[in-house]
C-alpha cells in the first residue's frame, strides 16, 4: 500500500502564459493534517483546483493513492475519495441541519427520496454521530439559514465527512468567524484528523498555530518551504516573502 495519499510531480498550470503553478512538487502521507499558506497570488486556489479536477495541469501530474487523476472529471475524482469544502458555506438553507446531513449521507438519491423515505438505524446513528462531532446536536431540527456563520461552516464540514472521503480539502474555514467559532472549528479539524487526511488552506496565522502539524508555504506557484510552524515562521525566505524585506539575523 502506498503510504502517500497525495503526490504532485513537476506540476505547471498556465493561463494565457501566466504560470499559476510552476514546476510544483508536493506530497503528503496518509493520515496527515497539512496546512498550506502563502501570500495572495501564491497559487493556493489553483493548487486545490488541480487536485479536484476543476483545472487540468499544463504539465506534470497528480497522483491520488498512486492513481494518476489526469483526464478524470471532478465527479470521478470525488468518487475516488477527495472531498472539497469551499470558503463560502454551501448548505441547503431551507432544510434542517439533520436533513442536510441526511442528504449528504445519501448522495446517490434525490432530495425527495432522501427526505421522505424511512431511514435505517445505521443511517440515523451515522447522522447522530456527525451531529455530535460538529457540535450541532442541539440544533439538529433548526433550519440551516438560522445558524451562525461558524455553525454553517461546521455543518458543511460535517456534510463533507458524511460522504466518507479519504482526503478532505478545506479552504479558509475560519474566514469571518469569531474567536470562539475559530477555536471550535480548529478543534473539529483536529478531531477529524484522527481518522482522515486533511489539507487546510488558511490565512489566519493564529488558527494555523492552533492546528498545524506540518506547514507548506507556496510562493509564485511553487513550494517555498515546508516544516513545523516554528520552522516556517523563522525561515528567512518566508520572512522576506511576507514582509517584503530581506531577513537579517541579529549579530
Amino acid at each position: 500500500m502506498n503510504s502517500k495519499i497525495l503526490e504532485i510531480e513537476n506540476l505547471t498550470v498556465s493561463f494565457d502564459g501566466f504560470k499559476a503553478l510552476n514546476q510544483l512538487n508536493f506530497s503528503m502521507d496518509t493520515g496527515e493534517l497539512r496546512v498550506i499558506i502563502g501570500p495572495n497570488g501564491a497559487g493556493k486556489t489553483t493548487f486545490i483546483d488541480v487536485i479536484t479536477g476543476k483545472v487540468q495541469p499544463t504539465t506534470g501530474r497528480v497522483l491520488f493513492k498512486g492513481r494518476n487523476t489526469r483526464r478524470l472529471s471532478e465527479h470521478q475524482i470525488a468518487r475516488l475519495g477527495i472531498g472539497r469544502k469551499f470558503q463560502t458555506p454551501r448548505v441547503y438553507l431551507n432544510l434542517t441541519v439533520r436533513e442536510n446531513l441526511d442528504l449528504s449521507c445519501n448522495r446517490n438519491q434525490n432530495v425527495f427520496a432522501t427526505l421522505f423515505k424511512p431511514t435505517s438505524v445505521a443511517e440515523r446513528n451515522t447522522v447522530k454521530n456527525l451531529l455530535e462531532t460538529i457540535g450541532l446536536i442541539g440544533k439538529a431540527e433548526m433550519k440551516a439559514e438560522l445558524l451562525s456563520h461558524g455553525e454553517k461552516q461546521r455543518l458543511e464540514i460535517g456534510m463533507l465527512v458524511a460522504q466518507s472521503p479519504d482526503l478532505l480539502l478545506v479552504d479558509e474555514p475560519v474566514a469571518g468567524l469569531t474567536d470562539s467559532e475559530t477555536e471550535q472549528t480548529g478543534d473539529l479539524l483536529l478531531n477529524l484528523a484522527e481518522s482522515h487526511s486533511i489539507i487546510v488552506i488558511e490565512h489566519d496565522m493564529e488558527f494555523v498555530r492552533q492546528i498545524a502539524r506540518q506547514v507548506t508555504v507556496l510562493h509564485q506557484g511553487a513550494v517555498l518551504c515546508e516544516g513545523t510552524i516554528e520552522e516556517v515562521q523563522n525561515d528567512p525566505q518566508v520572512i522576506e516573502v511576507y514582509l517584503g524585506q530581506p531577513y537579517e539575523q541579529d549579530e
